[in-house]
């Protein structure tokens, strides 16, 4: 009984890992690689910060603009708003399947990187993931891996999103079963259970991934 009661104590002082916008320290922000080198890495949870497309598709990218991160502004020059930014939500998803994402600049036109000594500056080779993407992506590492990570999601400016987007609020809602249909191993992989009634369908969510 004693042996049993330190091993729960040590357990319950263990730190809880979050890797913050992925393995983002090595490889650039919020991309899948990023992503599968935290899982790597054994990273309990992975952060998520998502934003919409202008028609409705959940993307994983830490800014409501594109130009910090991807090659927005080469591929679509006239595609800035008054204020010189590129915003996500004027972007459909197969405009934004063209972008490559690039190590974070230090600003929208700088030409140096924000963090010099991470992952270096220069031509994009990786794409900004759709939250589907990115859950099925961890719910296969898990299964392969034998690990249950968990996700942890953060909505970017979602009351102006959602005003700006060509989609009903209810997108925004705690169930995601409106704009994602999790494969069955992405369900499996679920370690949390959330017992809030779901906005939509007034029954509690066991699945965080919905």
């Amino acid at each position: 009984m004693l042996l049993s009661l330190a091993a729960m104590n040590t357990l319950a002082q263990a730190p809880i890992v979050i890797a913050h916008r992925g393995a983002s320290g090595y490889l650039p922000e919020h991309t899948l690689a990023a992503k599968a080198m935290a899982h790597a890495m054994g990273a309990d949870y992975i952060e998520q910060d998502v934003v919409l497309s202008s028609d409705g598709v959940p993307l994983v990218l830490h800014d409501i603009h594109l130009d910090t991160t991807t090659d927005v502004a080469r591929r679509f020059p006239a595609r800035a708003r008054d204020d010189g930014r590129y915003y996500a939500i004027d972007f459909s998803l197969e405009e934004i399947r063209q972008l490559r994402v690039h190590e974070r600049r230090a600003g929208a036109t700088a030409g140096e990187a924000a963090f010099p000594h991470r992952f270096p500056l220069g031509p994009g080779m990786m794409t900004v993931p759709t939250l589907a993407e990115e859950i099925d992506l961890i719910a296969g590492l898990d299964h392969s891996r034998g690990r249950r990570t968990g996700l942890y999601i953060e909505l970017k400016a979602p009351t102006s999103t959602v005003r700006r987007a060509r989609i009903s609020p209810v997108a925004y809602s705690p169930c995601w079963r409106k704009r994602i249909t999790p494969s069955a191993a992405t369900r499996s992989s679920c370690n949390v259970s959330m017992t809030r009634p779901c906005a939509i369908c007034a029954t509690p969510c066991r699945h965080r991934c919905h």
